[in-house]
């Protein structure tokens, strides 16, 4: 870089932290980090006027697109635009490469895991994960024992969430198995990219994302059941009030199949129809972001009207497939995360590619007693809730909130694991006039069919509030585009 984008950069920067946590762009000594160079010298060449320019037209895309989510339990209202930073967060093709194989062998895992604990129970008889822990998880479904599921695929849409170390490793934090959400905002981010920084993205080579939606409808269609050469798939949705509507309708739409609620659905002789202006339509496949507890009044909670009474029986009966099956929370129940390296190694004899996070079990009495006296110091989350809900983060918490964190955990401590609170990595972004860092952590979609596929990149979560740890936007976090370069 030259003198004068240097000079401009310094002062776009301003007063930019560097300290013992990952920064995406910049090494500890300050130096651009060989990937980012190209956007850097961008930024020090662009007036300030035109990066502001560009970042309202961002904004005011997502604004007429109405991509929104909804955020529970603020005053101001819940329907907000989702936030936006306009700088992308970069990742190399080898860097790429390790996350790639990880999450590949990670599916691969809990899927045989699924599989076997919905029927022999192997896993179990060995003792390598306590049955206890399985029976005694909300998600684990009984009815869902010896049934065969099409193709032996129990989880073919997941979203695990990666974070990066100070060392520059990534890490699973979690995964999110049952309705994992967020890809619209994925593909929507590079769209409005595209548009901001034209000449940036080709010269970077960025490896394309906009094929995910034919890939989830293939991933879909490979799962139809038998002599249905030519499935009809739905996407079935809570309807209006969920948060993530939105994402359901994109989806939706992108792969041209239809968008149904509960009321829409009817079941006769076991097989599933959809109620049309011509008549009743069957229905083959079903892309479920519906709770199981609203599935299916008959099986599940009978006072739900979101779900489609008779569901279940025309899965059990190989008439419909629905994805993904019934039961698989079992395998995103936080408790059963700090398992995932026993059942990777149980299944697959392979050492994990891609680490956990150190996680304390609050049933051992010996964890729970460590973690008790330094609440002060740990993350402490609740096994089955998502979205940055039920969640303690001990250094910017209360000594009130701690105390009431220390009283749930006793009278309940299955409910809850505790993980230490990670300095994970940092990525500028446009904050005012601007680059101050903020934590980031990275979402992959990986589908599950006939074969494994991962489109390269994901959704870059950025805890937007200065200081936070929590990138949920139900929270206040917000997102970027993610590059993997070739």
């Amino acid at each position: 870089m030259s003198s004068g984008p240097v000079a401009e950069l310094q002062e776009l920067y301003g007063d930019y932290p560097l300290d013992h946590a990952y920064d995406e762009m910049r090494e500890p000594a300050g130096e651009v980090r060989p990937a980012y160079r190209a956007l850097a010298e961008t930024l020090a060449r662009l007036p300030q006027q035109e990066l502001q320019r560009r970042k309202q037209s961002a904004e005011l895309s997502f604004l007429t697109q109405g991509i929104t989510f909804t955020v529970y339990g603020r005053d101001e209202g819940t329907e907000k635009i989702f936030p936006y930073d306009l700088l992308p967060r970069l990742i190399t093709s080898q860097e790429w490469d390790r996350v790639e194989r990880g999450l590949t062998q990670r599916i691969t895992a809990l899927n045989l895991f699924l599989r076997d604990v919905y029927s022999e129970a192997k896993i179990l008889n060995d003792q390598v994960v306590p049955r206890e822990l399985i029976y005694s998880c909300k998600h684990y479904r009984r009815q869902m024992r010896g049934l065969q599921v099409p193709r032996n695929v129990y989880i073919s849409v997941v979203g695990s969430d990666l974070l990066r170390l100070d060392s520059g490793e990534f890490v699973v934090l979690e995964d999110n198995l049952r309705v994992p959400s967020g890809v619209s905002y994925m593909l929507t981010n590079r769209r409005v990219m595209k548009r901001t920084f034209p000449q940036l993205f080709h010269s970077y080579g960025v490896r394309p994302i906009e094929h995910y939606p034919q890939v989830l409808l293939s991933t879909l269609r490979s799962l139809a059941p038998e002599g249905r050469p030519e499935p009809n798939i739905v996407l079935l949705t809570p309807g209006v009030f969920n948060s993530a509507y939105f994402e359901h309708t994109y989806l939706a739409r992108q792969m041209g199949i239809d968008l149904v609620e509960g009321r829409d659905l009817v079941t006769h002789d076991n097989i599933v129809y959809m109620r049309t202006t011509d008549g009743l339509k069957r229905v083959d496949v079903i892309y479920r972001r519906v709770d199981d507890d609203f599935s299916d009044p008959l099986i599940f909670r009978s006072d739900s009207i979101l779900g489609c009474a008779g569901l279940f029986n025309a899965y059990r009966a190989g008439n419909v497939t629905v994805t993904n099956a019934f039961g698989t929370g079992l395998a995103d129940d936080k408790a059963l995360y700090a398992y995932v390296p026993r059942i990777i190694r149980y299944y697959l004899n392979e050492d994990p590619i891609i680490n956990n996070v150190e996680t304390y079990l609050l049933t051992e009495d010996s964890e729970r007693q460590h973690v008790l006296a330094n609440l002060d110091k740990l993350v402490v989350k609740a096994v089955g809730e998502s979205g940055g809900y039920g969640m303690l983060i001990g250094p910017h918490s209360t000594a009130k909130q701690r105390e009431e964190f220390a009283e749930r955990i006793q009278a309940n401590p299955r409910n809850y694991i505790a993980q230490p609170t990670l300095d994970f990595s940092r990525a500028p972004c446009l904050i005012g006039d601007r680059l101050e860092p903020r934590h980031v952590d990275l979402r992959p979609y990986i589908l599950y069919g006939d074969k494994i596929n991962i489109v390269p990149g994901g959704l870059t979560r950025v805890a937007l509030e200065k200081g936070s740890l929590v990138v949920n936007s139900s929270q206040g976090g917000g997102s970027k585009d993610t590059w993997v370069l070739e």
